[in-house]
């Protein structure tokens, strides 16, 4: 039979979904772990926590499937990007990890960007922001001389696991982009950018494609789980790029995908430089790439909402009545810069506001007014990259939570002037990881067909209102000002809190 095991690697979980080469999902098993915050902009986790939930995981897994031990025979993994793992003499983290979303590097990004100017574009496809992995190499150096002089290996979060399981150190492709230290069109590590910033290239990890096998799992983690087979292990891939496998995306759909933060990406068949516009990455598929805009906080933005002003509601009772607002929410913007903003603004320092609170403005307008904001907020990125590719997105792929409403589904068709379709069983990027180790099996020829055969759509198609998407071009293009008109005062308000 055969069976492929993909770990999603996330911020605030590890998922893991085991597969049959018919593609049925057989088991799936999901651990949490905390965020740690010391200290305001620091987001940090150490690595311990992601082996202890992959324990849990492959123990719950093995006692749920009865011939798991026999079966599996292969793993791959998707993983948050950015985050710095560094190990010591002793294989062991020095520092915590630090996380994408940490926001400490605002003064190293400034160094990085003074340094490279658009050299940094030419060879990285991308503008340097604090998520990124070299601005917290630098602060590591800057503010931690001590630690840094231990570094002996550094590593993205999922190859951490990867090393767990294999005792190899690797990255791969969709990753490596990620830490602006990979010449993207060389598709190798960058020797100026090396040695800009003063790093042992030794320190790296060995680059492979993401369908290459790395190594198999250890003796003593196939003693413990009495697993039978020699597995293999795939290199993987970056959490968004995974994802994008595990939709199905091709050159003429785009993904929209809404979680805690949300993205708007599109397949890209050769090396572009946006000169910062999008992120640009390498994608899992060889020889391919992606780019895509970051909202930072999508569904973290209605999670926010919800929390704060409908505590004791579920979604679906908060969101049951919004088909009842008019487009626009009856004069209601709201901008879901709560946490700063990435595409196209790359602001760590704007937050989200309400524009237009009326007294006859109730909770449903309010729900509304979040579910459009972010869908703007979204849209900046389509304009972009359509303005840039002559609009060749011919239909959007919707995932994570705003494919799970439908009204929220037909505010996407109408803000995008695009037709939205969803999966029938979507399982994000560790899906995209299940797949990818499949190839490597040898299980499909190609990735075309791991997707022809394993990914299925909904039938029900959301298309545009034209009614509506002439009035959402009318809001939109208010809501487009709000960042200029707020950001001043954002900006100063940021300034009296931190001191």
């Amino acid at each position: 039979m055969g069976y492929v095991l993909g770990i999603d690697l996330g911020t605030s979980s590890l998922k893991g979904i085991l597969m049959n080469k018919q593609g049925k999902v057989v088991a799936e098993s999901n651990s949490e772990y905390p965020l740690d915050t010391p200290k305001v902009g620091y987001s940090e986790q150490h690595p311990d926590y992601w082996i202890l939930a992959c324990e849990k995981v492959l123990t719950e897994i093995s006692l749920h499937v009865a011939d798991f031990g026999k079966e599996l025979s292969a793993i791959s993994f998707s993983g948050q990007m950015h985050s710095l793992v560094a190990l010591g003499e002793d294989h062991r983290p020095v520092y915590p990890a630090i996380l994408w979303n940490d926001v400490r590097t605002s003064e190293e990004c400034n160094i990085i960007a003074e340094k490279l100017g658009t050299r940094l574009f030419e060879i990285t496809k991308n503008r340097v922001l604090e998520g990124f992995t070299l601005p917290k190499i630098l602060w590591l150096q800057r503010h931690e001389p001590e630690t840094w002089a231990k570094v002996r290996k550094i590593m993205m979060p999922k190859d951490y696991l990867g090393y767990w399981f294999t005792g190899v150190y690797y990255t791969e492709y969709s990753d490596a982009a990620g830490t602006l230290l990979l010449d993207v069109d060389a598709k190798s590590w960058s020797q100026e950018m090396i040695d800009a910033f003063n790093i042992d290239a030794d320190i790296l990890p060995t680059l492979h494609e993401s369908f290459g096998c790395v190594g198999k799992v250890r003796d003593d983690i196939k003693s413990r789980f009495n697993l039978e087979r020699d597995v293999s292990v795939y290199a993987g891939g970056a959490d968004n790029a995974c994802a994008a496998l595990g939709a199905g995306l091709s050159s003429d759909t785009g993904l929209v995908s809404i979680g805690t933060s949300g993205v708007f990406s599109a397949i890209e068949p050769e090396a572009k430089n946006y000169e910062g516009q999008l992120h640009f990455f390498n994608h899992v598929i060889p020889d391919q790439y992606y780019s895509m805009g970051v909202t930072l906080a999508a569904g973290n933005s209605l999670n926010w909402f919800k929390n704060t002003f409908a505590k004791g509601l579920d979604f679906a009772t908060l969101l049951n009545e919004i088909y009842t607002v008019k487009p626009g929410s009856d004069g209601l913007l709201f901008t879901p810069y709560i946490v700063g903003e990435r595409s196209p603004h790359y602001d760590s320092q704007i937050r989200g506001s309400f524009i237009g609170i009326d007294t006859h403005h109730e909770l449903k307008h309010f729900s509304r007014a979040v579910l459009e904001g972010i869908t703007f907020s979204l849209k900046d990125s389509q304009v972009i990259y359509e303005g840039l590719n002559a609009g060749n997105v011919k239909r959007l792929i919707s995932v994570g939570g705003g494919s799970k409403n439908p009204d929220w589904m037909q505010i996407q068709a109408d803000v995008f002037n695009k037709d939205i379709i969803r999966l029938e069983v979507e399982q994000g990027p560790g899906l995209g990881a299940c797949m990818i180790a499949a190839i490597g099996e040898g299980w499909f020829a190609s990735a075309d067909e791991a997707i022809e055969s394993w990914v299925v759509y909904k039938s029900a198609v959301f298309s545009p209102n034209e009614a509506n998407v002439k009035y959402y071009e009318k809001v939109y293009a208010i809501w487009q000002k709000a960042y200029n008109d707020t950001k001043n005062m954002s900006h100063a308000l940021q300034k009296i809190i931190q001191k």
